[in-house]
């Protein structure tokens, strides 16, 4: 924000320390109106012709929007993506394994990306693949929505799983 000398414009339009209109003037008459009050002019609206400035204390202003930055980011829940490495010859009991820990990550919040990983002759099988990443969402679907449907990206098939939204 532009501040008392680093306002460049000859003109601007005035709002008073109590938020009323005060006019057209000056670039130095009103900041000697705002010194004569202990207080800043401040550019609120550079764009606008003329420009839109505030007497205010500009201090307080910067610490009141720090604040209010903080409250927000404190407030804002960041969703990690966590992955789950398959095979397409997954035995039961390896699946049951990855399963419960893609339900684990699925339960925290996170996003679960499941990657199967075709290795040697086994892609010319890439449906083998789909299947067991198909069974992998079919068995999330009481807490999970299929975000995006299993895709091949070079010798991989990625299948990405979000947790439901909250009631």
């Amino acid at each position: 924000m532009l501040v008392n000398e680093g306002i460049r414009a000859r003109e601007v339009r005035l709002i008073g320390a109590n938020g009323d209109q005060i006019g057209v003037k000056s670039k130095f008459e009103a900041l000697e109106m705002a010194q004569n009050v202990n207080l800043d002019l401040v550019c609120v609206a550079p764009n606008a012709k003329p420009p839109v400035c505030r007497i205010m204390d500009y201090g307080k202003y910067r610490y009141e929007q720090q604040k209010k930055d903080k409250e927000a980011r404190k407030n804002q829940k960041i969703i990690n993506t966590k992955e789950v490495r398959l095979s397409p010859t997954i035995e039961d009991h390896d699946f049951n394994t990855k399963l419960r820990n893609a339900r684990k990550f699925l339960e925290k919040g996170d996003k679960v990306k499941a990657a199967i990983r075709f290795r040697g002759r086994a892609i010319t099988h890439s449906q083998i693949g789909r299947v067991v990443l198909e069974r992998l969402a079919k068995e999330c679907e009481d807490i999970a929505t299929v975000e995006a449907k299993p895709k091949m990206e070079g010798r991989s098939m990625f299948l990405v799983l979000a947790p439901n939204a909250e009631k």
